[in-house]
């Protein structure tokens, strides 16, 4: 019947909510999610980055924020249809709150909430100049002081920095800088990124040359322009970087190449940042209110110390810096790692004509790319959902919806179904000596990557030749000293080398912080990356969003913004809009601030 349809009951659902939380009304509101329940909220409520768990917390935020949030106009989207599977109806909604609209997802379990996505859309009388609204571009009529669009642009790039100060600076020009930046433009706030190398995109074509995403297009676009229908399924590494670069020039974005940031300070006194770079030859100081460190979510390289490196006589590399195989045809390469740099570089190097060998300091999380592709990606990022009606942006608010206590749920069944469609295939890497693992709860990829954003490797080719015996494979000894010519493990196995690469990951980000202004606001801000899972890298207590990512800090005026391509995509709308509230004045009080734990 039309009375017990999946559109009714949401319909249902949501104007009773609306009324509660229009009426100030917190118990009824709260009532209607049902005890294990999840709201999590991106900006819209918390002025944060938050998912709230059970009746207690969503009361507790409510009694804080709903008075100056004032929401209204829960609405069903009449575009998206609400479904229904295994007793759980899924809605799409809008709603507004006194400053902003929004947009969001429902789920509903025996008629009550079970879990609640709200994420801000944008600021009321500060919405992107799109669409209907987008700008003119020509001028008509006369005007003999007339400026073209291109000598106002060249007298922006020329006066920004100099004679008028940003309100952001982003330090890093990756893709994460890159897509904040455009998101930043296109709501008129005044930004520089700030780039060490001398072209966007470089931090791609630097790396080592087999580098190609193992993400696939349907996953990786950035905002505003999609890649062509055309364009690669796995972009190899310079198609990624002249991407980039031509994305900041017809964004154009104030982008700072080969430009050094050499110190930053914040005046609590003043509210700003000073912000010292050294640009073409001479420093340049410049005065931003807010601080984005844009410089990779994987942090600082982290290269170990065993006792010989300084006497070894061959090369040593960390894998970020890895320039590819042409070098070493004939050579002795040890490759310290085994996730997916480790791989790649071992491949590659393989294929250049190299003796590699790979030593296994831990087990390791392998799944194939066809399987990923098909299984765990598919109902989202690909061709078949582009054909069903999952957009990007629905895709992104599908995966933002699912709450991250709950999400290895959803995820443990996708590669239980992996598992059983290579049996084989993981049969054949563990008879070769090759130590496997599922994460922590058998939840697999996304959640190792979420938790720790290391542990894996994404087959693309590599294990075949693990399996065939063409990387050697040392599994289960760490390293234990260098000397003039060979890697000595703690077993006492002697790997001869010429070079030894270390594909031994990275740091917090925060040790970037700790760089450019102090350990002391390092310390302050604590650990970036994880979320308190209490698995192995991911220390407790359990915080529930990703620390310090895209969303207020322990130091007023610092951000932090990383990720894969699809998380700087999605997240830089949340940020950047936190970014225009603060700059245009409005109230924004922060609900649950992310205490530190941890130092990084």
């Amino acid at each position: 019947m039309l009375e017990d349809s999946p559109n009714t009951r949401v319909d249902a659902v949501l104007a009773k909510l609306g009324k509660a939380l229009e009426n100030g009304d917190i118990d009824a509101a709260v009532n209607l999610f049902q005890t294990d329940c999840y709201w999590r909220d991106l900006a819209t409520f918390t002025w944060n980055l938050k998912t709230l768990e059970g009746h207690d917390q969503i009361r507790d935020m409510l009694t804080t924020q709903l008075a100056s949030i004032g929401p209204s106009l829960f609405r069903q989207d009449e575009k998206e249809m609400a479904t229904a599977n295994d007793g759980v109806i899924d809605g799409w909604f809008s709603f507004e709150t006194q400053v902003a609209r929004g947009y969001g997802h429902i789920r509903i379990k025996n008629g009550l909430i079970w879990t609640l996505l709200t994420t801000m859309s944008e600021l009321k009388g500060h919405e992107e100049p799109k669409g209907l609204n987008r700008p003119m571009g020509a001028e008509h009529g006369h005007d003999p002081n007339r400026k073209t669009w291109a000598e106002k642009r060249l007298q922006e790039a020329a006066e920004l920095g100099y004679k008028t100060q940003p309100y952001v600076v982003i330090i890093g020009g990756g893709q994460g800088g890159i897509a904040l930046g455009a998101r930043l433009r296109q709501l008129g706030v005044p930004t520089i990124i700030i780039e060490k190398n001398e072209r966007a995109g470089d931090s791609w074509r630097k790396r080592y040359k087999s580098l190609c995403l193992h993400d696939p297009v349907w996953y990786d676009h950035l905002p505003y322009i999609p890649f062509p229908e055309n364009w690669p399924v796995f972009a190899p590494k310079d198609k990624i970087g002249d991407w980039l670069e031509m994305y900041t020039k017809v964004m154009e974005l104030n982008y700072w190449s080969s430009t050094a940031c050499k110190s930053a300070q914040y005046d609590e006194a003043t509210k700003e940042w000073t912000v010292v770079v050294e640009r073409d030859g001479e420093e340049v100081v410049l005065k931003p209110k807010q601080l984005v460190l844009a410089t990779g979510m994987s942090g600082k390289a982290n290269v170990p110390k065993f006792k010989g490196q300084d006497i070894f006589k061959g090369e040593q590399q960390h894998s970020s810096q890895h320039p590819g195989p042409d070098a070493y045809r004939g050579k002795k390469v040890v490759v310290i790692g085994s996730n997916n740099s480790a791989h790649d570089i071992c491949a590659a190097l393989w294929e250049g004509g190299a003796d590699v060998t790979m030593v296994q300091r831990s087990s390791t999380h392998i799944v194939r790319s066809d399987s990923l592709m098909e299984i765990g990606l598919g109902d989202l990022y690909s061709e078949r959902a582009v054909a069903s009606g999952v957009t990007t942006r629905k895709a992104d608010l599908i995966f933002a919806s699912l709450p991250y206590r709950i999400m290895h749920e959803f995820q443990i069944p996708l590669y239980d179904k992996m598992r059983e469609k290579d049996a084989k295939f993981y049969a054949d890497l563990e008879k070769a000596g090759f130590m496997l693992d599922w994460g922590a709860d058998g939840s697999g990829l996304f959640m190792k990557y979420l938790r720790r954003g290391s542990g894996y490797y994404i087959d693309v080719g590599a294990c075949d030749l693990i399996i065939d015996g063409s990387i050697k494979l040392k599994s289960g000894s760490d390293v234990d000293h260098l000397t003039e010519d060979a890697v000595v493990l703690k077993d006492g196995t002697v790997l001869p080398a010429d070079l030894v690469v270390y594909a031994t990951g990275y740091g917090s980000m925060n040790g970037w912080a700790a760089d450019l202004i102090s350990k002391d606001v390092a310390n302050k801000v604590g650990k970036c990356w994880g979320l308190g899972s209490d698995t192995p890298k991911d220390p407790g207590p359990w915080e529930g969003e990703q620390r310090n990512m895209w969303k207020p800090t322990q130091q007023e005026g610092l951000w932090f913004h990383g990720g894969n391509l699809h998380q700087s995509r999605h997240y830089s709308q949340y940020l950047s809009l936190q970014l225009k509230a603060r700059q245009v004045g409005l109230d924004t009080p922060v609900y649950g601030l992310q205490k530190p734990h941890h130092l990084g």
